[in-house]
């Protein structure tokens, strides 16, 4: 266990901030590699498990189906939860908005869409007539289509994260555990971006430790979709949808009062409040078994 653990934890780690190094050193996150190279950085876990695999021996279908790249030992359910995590993600993206707006905690500009308008004019875009209308386009497209366009890199953190480290950790730890460790592991190899206030601009290197708090309650509810159906694609389906919509809802805020992203939103203290609830919900409702130990 623990030789395939440190090959795996010096791949992705390591790899992560070979990738992103050249942002560090050309302008942090307005860098015009930033988008390129932190989709390679996407790449790192996966990379990591293929480093275990390799040294492993094992003959690739065996480990295809240990990692979850089947769809486990009920199909059935699992697509099942594929379209629950398809469509409950953007749900539950929405209504920490609704809740962050109804705490106080951010003004929502649904009439005039202050926030994206200055959004756009930022990058130097021209604002549509009908702003709106192509809001609304773009918040049913992303729903629609952001698992499916974002599923390459997810699948490279997933395989990784939920795919062949959960399994391990619960194994090892129980389930709750290793839920809990596996989302707080996820969140510190977010560093090289974090640490830059990735997500969390106006907290500077400190948005790396509030990033922390996001992915631990994240990472159960994504561990959850892996553990119960022995699939990792509910959960890149789940973490695709995340990365697809949850920057157009925190659009929807005022220009003249942004939302601060510590509180308001999916990756806010609420969304943090609620996504611990949702996970705890899944687990008392739909208890997951102990994985048996991996060879």
């Amino acid at each position: 266990m623990k030789r395939p653990l440190l090959i795996f934890i010096v791949l992705a780690f390591g790899l992560s901030w070979a990738a992103l190094l050249p942002v560090w050193f050309d302008g942090g996150l307005s860098s015009p590699m930033a988008g390129v190279l932190t989709a390679l950085m996407m790449f790192t876990p996966a990379v990591g498990v293929l480093g275990v695999w390799a040294v492993s021996r094992r003959p690739f279908r065996e480990w295809a189906a240990e990692t979850g790249l089947t769809l486990g030992e009920r199909r059935g359910r699992t697509g099942v939860v594929v379209l629950c995590a398809w469509l409950g993600i953007p749900l539950l993206v929405f209504l920490a908005m609704g809740l962050s707006a109804a705490a106080g905690l951010v003004s929502l500009d649904l009439g005039g869409l202050s926030l994206l308008r200055a959004a756009l004019e930022g990058r130097g875009m021209e604002v549509p007539a009908e702003l709106g209308s192509v809001a609304v386009l773009q918040i049913v497209l992303a729903t629609l289509t952001g698992p499916l366009l974002n599923a390459v890199l997810t699948l490279g953190e997933e395989w990784g994260w939920r795919g062949w480290l959960l399994p391990r950790l619960a194994a090892t730890n129980g389930p709750l555990a290793g839920l809990l460790l596996s989302g707080a592991i996820w969140g510190v190899w977010h560093a090289p971006l974090t640490l830059l206030g990735y997500n969390y601009p106006r907290l500077g290197s400190w948005a790396a430790l509030v990033f922390i708090g996001f992915c631990v309650p994240a990472g159960v509810v994504f561990g959850w979709l892996r553990l119960r159906t022995g699939s990792v694609w509910p959960a890149v389906v789940a973490h695709g949808s995340l990365n697809a919509v949850a920057l157009p809802a925190l659009l929807l805020g005022d220009a003249a009062a942004p939302p601060n992203e510590v509180l308001a939103g999916v990756t806010g203290l609420v969304g943090w409040i609620l996504l611990a609830l949702v996970g705890a919900a899944l687990l008392r409702f739909f208890p997951l078994r102990q994985p048996q130990p991996v060879g």
